[in-house]
């Protein structure tokens, strides 16, 4: 029998951190926390956090959830729900954007928009780009959603892409040596998409290798990704 190359290495999920801890204020992103965390001060009390996919809208808003003893549902979900269960407290609707041919869902956010905010509580609404693109073909529902106060979350500075990718290696219980970080902020797309996938990549040849998390390898993984772009 002969032996394998390569150890066989399960793409197991990481355990995301979602609590305010895990959670980094930085220049690119403190503005979006400062509003998202004074949601007394909304006018209508309303909000609509954006930002590119895995800058922290998710994370942002699982924090502000359990602050304000929210909800969270996908706008996508939200016309088999039942709106009048969801409007009893505050509630943050998530990917809103990506609902723009989806009556059923417009016509069922409008009318959640309409009660959570008759009753007292608060409404978030997340996306990726500025909300007057979201492009809604619910006038009404449009003109609400632009109606509302904007945080935008920003693409990471240096600063704050060391840090998610530290938070990302953490959350696979995985340690690079120190040069792998700093290497990989002066070489990598930077976005935080870009950093989960070399997380995971680099994760991946260290198990599949049995290597430690080196420069070499860093240079690998980035080598790899963009072959396979």
């Amino acid at each position: 029998m002969t032996m394998y190359a390569q150890q066989l290495s399960f793409d197991l999920p990481a355990k995301p951190a979602l609590g305010r801890e895990d959670f980094y204020v930085a220049p690119s992103n403190a503005m979006a926390v400062t509003l998202l965390t004074s949601h007394d001060n909304w006018p209508q009390g309303k909000l609509v956090l954006t930002g590119p996919a895995g800058s922290g809208k998710t994370h942002l808003t699982h924090v502000w959830a359990t602050q304000a003893g929210a909800r969270i549902v996908r706008a996508e979900r939200l016309p088999d729900a039942d709106l009048c269960d969801l409007a009893m407290g505050s509630v943050a609707v998530e990917d809103v954007d990506e609902i723009a041919a989806d009556e059923a869902a417009q016509d069922a956010l409008f009318h959640l928009h309409n009660m959570v905010l008759a009753a007292g509580h608060k409404l978030v609404m997340t996306g990726r780009n500025a909300p007057n693109l979201w492009a809604l073909s619910l006038p009404d529902l449009q003109s609400r959603v632009q109606g509302a106060t904007h945080a935008s979350l920003e693409a990471p500075d240096d600063m704050l892409l060391s840090i998610v990718l530290a938070k990302l290696f953490n959350d696979r219980q995985i340690a690079p040596k120190p040069d792998v970080i700093p290497y990989l902020v002066g070489h990598m797309n930077r976005s935080f998409v870009a950093a989960d996938q070399v997380v995971r990549q680099l994760d991946h040849l260290s198990l599949a290798e049995k290597r430690s998390l080196s420069r070499p390898l860093a240079i690998r993984a980035l080598a790899e990704i963009q072959r396979h772009a």
